[in-house]
């Protein structure tokens, strides 16, 4: 089990980007963590940008960070660089990996695109979550190299509050896509494609839980669809925050190689004085998501085909009564929230028979 204290983290300058730099590549130690440090500068729309990353990122990782200097997304970025273009393709190779020469710069071909619902509709559906071990996923979050991510991660992506943070309040982690929205299905209103009692789900959580919304795509997405939606603007609750890919990071298992996940850790550690492992807990459906944090988190069911579903889903008045029940234990990390159904129903049977 998880301890509720956050360690302090050594602070790691934020990458910057810019017109000029010093030099392609620097290589450079980072003392408090042993981790090869790299300088690298992108060529990109008649721009130079420099992107600080590390020996032990992958070539995905690379891509988020450039994603934060050009808004490039991750997956329109095409990577050239002499004798390494197929390479570079690869998201799950090291950077360390790679012979990048400090005299030769790196050059992206690539597009920010203005209509997010076509890059939605474009984008590869993940249906295919699997089941990661125990041994395995202790083992990922245990690993000294994913809790580095972490600690950079935590000092590089500043959470931006919408609302202040509520001492006293557990904290509710909510992904959008299958969670909170059927993405891929289509409708003249976005509404249409909204799960079930969405609005009554948060207006009633609220009462006992701040609300973080992170996704897997772009912040402009992830702010368009909450606005369409009308989660930021409705008067019976607030959102915390929003988060989107760039605060995720890669870690690497025996059985399915790199994947991206959403570690509770980056939240905890800008605000150790509100939550912890002990407050939080996080609906997904896809279990890979929070293997850094798997006593928080909780599989939803997938919200898919929404046309047909919309009149008779109920997950989300289900995992009402949940996170109401849960609300008053002192340590939420204690519970198996695979078994959540059966807790809530023995939750709503108690208080029929007081």
């Amino acid at each position: 089990m998880e301890s509720s204290t956050t360690p302090s983290l050594p602070s790691v300058p934020p990458p910057s980007s810019s017109s000029s730099s010093s030099g392609p590549l620097t290589p450079a130690l980072d003392a408090e963590e042993g981790v090869e440090e790299l300088t690298l500068v992108v060529k990109w729309s008649g721009r130079e940008y420099t992107v600080r990353v590390c020996g032990d990122d992958s070539v995905a990782e690379l891509k988020r960070r450039i994603c934060e200097a050009t808004n490039v997304l991750p997956k329109r970025q095409k990577l050239l660089y002499p004798k390494l273009a197929t390479k570079l393709s690869d998201d799950s190779i090291l950077l360390c990996h790679l012979p990048l020469k400090p005299s030769v710069r790196m050059t992206m071909i690539g597009t920010v695109e203005d209509d997010i619902i076509v890059d939605q509709v474009d984008a590869p559906e993940v249906i295919d979550d699997f089941e990661l071990g125990q041994d395995e996923v202790t083992e990922i979050k245990d690993k000294e190299v994913n809790k580095q991510k972490l600690r950079r991660r935590v000092n590089q992506y500043k959470i931006e509050l919408l609302n202040p943070c509520r001492k006293g309040k557990k904290l509710l982690v909510l992904d959008i896509d299958y969670t909170l929205f059927d993405h891929r299905s289509t409708a003249e209103n976005p509404l249409e494609l909204m799960r079930p009692y969405l609005h009554e789900f948060l207006s009633a959580v609220y009462a006992e839980y701040d609300i973080i919304i992170w996704s897997a795509t772009s912040m402009k997405w992830v702010e368009l669809k909450m606005g369409q939606l009308g989660v930021l603007s409705n008067p019976n609750y607030k959102i915390t925050a929003l988060l989107d890919h760039l605060a995720m990071i890669t870690v690497q298992s025996d059985s399915h190689g790199i994947f991206e996940c959403k570690p509770l850790g980056l939240i905890w550690g800008q605000f150790p004085e509100v939550y912890n492992s002990k407050n939080t807990i996080m609906f997904d459906d896809l279990r890979r998501n929070f293997v850094m944090n798997p006593q928080n988190g909780l599989i939803i069911k997938p919200f898919r085909k929404a046309h047909l579903y919309r009149g008779t889903d109920q997950e989300l008045m289900k995992l009402t009564r949940y996170l109401l029940a849960i609300a008053g234990l002192d340590d939420l990390s204690l519970l198996d929230h695979g078994y959540w159904e059966s807790y809530a129903e023995d939750s709503t049977k108690r208080r029929r028979h007081r």
